[in-house]
């Protein structure tokens, strides 16, 4: 009997202990305990990656590690401190206020590398661990980084696209996250007989650019030379298939390193090829002189007498050295770059089919290309507009563009007639299967007879222009100038341009359009003594790296 009874005891006593023991736990130390028993932990995918059109990497991922601690378990803080400052060289104060003995967790270290890693793993300090982490990295560094963007943290500190190419495919490279749910204990510690349930994650696409690394190379070495040179604030560089509008080169200073966003201001991630509005001046003249002659309105050699200034609602308009020719012909009006005959232009042209042809040139409404922060600009109602404007904008004043509106619409001059979306990838791949994007026409605008024309006088324009530039000899190129005085609280200061200029080539079926514009440069205001020469530079190299052929022996 005194046996059962010293039983009855013990189960008794035992019993108790786990009801104390219950109560603690739940009651009196409920904080340091969970009491949710399935667990769900995001598992992040990997960033989708961004190389060239020949498979040259421009935007990876690489792995780093983030250190995490328990201040609870470090025995001798002092001494931990002391070894960790040796390697992270945060500051002792930092790392003991990160190391507070109150806390149960912490992230003590981001971004670092394998060496820092292994090097604290040596110390062997038991409270401490790593997690593995993705950066973005970028091997170009700035050549391409008004084109990309970068990869900065949302609001929860998740990784997200800012700007560039990075933040319009923001959702095909993130990928979708996978899940990892577990049971667990009252102290967190993982029931390995209970549910265990693991989603994998579903990596993002990477992306294939209409980009040639090779040609960003060229453009942005020459245009770092030139804004030098001409002392130019602003400077950007466009290169483009005018047959599909893909984007070959986009380069705009000044730049930022999207490694180190975090180092520059805001103001340097807008690009401003698709962001910046701008007067194009008389590189917007061939567009209304197509559309003349699209129309029937004038003819390529028709003439007429440019005898001296005109006048419109009160205002005067002039040539842009105030000098007359006389009897000049529609393709000596692009020649001499004439203000007083491209009114004339216009108003054979009519009002109406000068502003429709301004909309059907895609002016006013974004061109949808693939990046993020794009500009529509704006083009005022039709009855809005005042018969000053009707003349203005046939030379290109008094209109608001963006670089990318202008090169799509000049594009269309030359290639047969077609608006073409413009485009910077045409390849995305999710690891299985490979998607490819097809050019896409937006409509068309005039005729390909009227295309060939104008191929012809804008080649007359270059031959026998106001300017003799340093061509590439053999060749045949065409183009047009343009300087356009900056608008400063509603008047324009003719001490501050913005000198662009558009060329391509070969002219029979162009391989390469590009517009070149420099803002407020101080060595000359026009742009065929600035933005002509560099496009002229950069085609000599671009001639040589596609191997187009000369038009005629040198």
């Amino acid at each position: 009997m005194t046996k059962i009874r010293l039983l009855f005891f013990v189960f008794l006593l035992f019993f108790v202990g786990i009801l104390v023991k219950l109560f603690y736990l739940q009651v009196l130390n409920q904080d340091n305990f969970t009491t949710d028993y399935l667990t769900t932990r995001k598992i992040s995918p990997e960033r989708g990656r961004i190389f060239d059109r020949n498979e040259q990497p421009l935007a990876i991922n690489q792995t780093t590690y983030a250190m995490f601690a328990e201040p609870k378990k470090i025995s001798n803080r002092t001494k931990v401190i002391e070894q960790l400052e040796q390697i992270l060289h945060l500051g002792s104060a930092t790392l003991e206020a990160r190391l507070n003995a109150s806390k149960d967790w912490v992230r003590v270290a981001r971004n670092l590398d394998k060496d820092t890693r292994d090097k604290i793993d040596g110390l062997k300090i038991n409270a401490v661990g790593f997690d593995n982490e993705q950066i973005r990295y970028y091997p170009e560094a700035s050549l391409s980084a008004q084109l990309l963007g970068f990869v900065g943290k949302d609001d929860k500190g998740d990784n997200t696209g800012y700007f560039g190419i990075e933040g319009f495919y923001d959702q095909e490279l993130t990928g979708l996250p996978g899940i990892m749910r577990s049971e667990r204990d009252l102290v967190g510690r993982p029931i390995f007989v209970g549910t265990q349930e693991k989603v994998d994650p579903e990596n993002g696409r990477d992306l294939y650019l209409t980009i040639d690394k090779a040609v960003q190379n060229i453009v942005k070495k020459k245009l770092v030379k030139a804004m030098d040179v001409y002392q130019a604030k602003q400077g950007c560089v466009i290169i483009a298939d005018p047959m599909t509008m893909q984007i070959l080169s986009l380069v705009c200073l000044p730049d930022f390193d999207p490694t180190k966003y975090y180092e520059f201001s805001n103001d340097t991630f807008k690009n401003s090829a698709i962001s910046d509005l701008y007067e194009p001046g008389s590189t917007f003249k061939p567009l209304i002189v197509a559309a003349g002659i699209e129309e029937k309105a004038i003819k390529p050699d028709e003439q007429m007498n440019e005898e001296g200034p005109i006048e419109e609602s009160g205002y005067q308009i002039r040539t842009w050295n105030n000098q007359y020719a006389g009897r000049i012909s529609m393709t000596n009006i692009l020649e001499k770059s004439s203000n007083v005959g491209m009114v004339y232009i216009g108003k054979k042209l009519g009002k109406d089919n000068v502003y429709d042809y301004v909309k059907m040139y895609g002016f006013g409404e974004n061109t949808d290309i693939d990046l993020q922060g794009e500009a529509s600009g704006y083009i005022r109602p039709k009855k809005e507009w005042y018969p000053i404007d009707f003349s203005t904008v046939t030379f290109g004043q008094g209109i608001a563009v963006t670089p990318i509106q202008m090169i799509t619409a000049f594009s269309t001059v030359i290639n047969g007639g077609l608006l073409m979306k413009p485009h910077t990838v045409f390849k995305i791949s999710d690891g299985i299967d490979m998607r490819e994007r097809d050019p896409k026409v937006v409509r068309r605008v005039i005729s390909k007879k009227t295309s060939d024309i104008l191929k012809k006088m804008l080649v007359s324009t270059v031959e026998h222009g106001e300017f003799k530039w340093a061509k590439p000899k053999g060749y045949i190129m065409g183009g047009k100038t343009g300087t356009a005085q900056v608008a400063v609280k509603g008047k324009y200061d003719a001490s501050k341009t913005i000198a662009s200029f558009i060329g391509f080539a070969p002219v029979e079926k162009p391989r390469f359009i590009g517009l070149v514009i420099l803002k407020e440069p101080g060595s000359s205001q026009w742009g065929s003594e600035t933005a002509a020469p560099l496009f002229f530079d950069i085609a000599k190299e671009l001639l040589v790296y596609y191997n187009i052929p000369p038009d005629k022996p040198e």
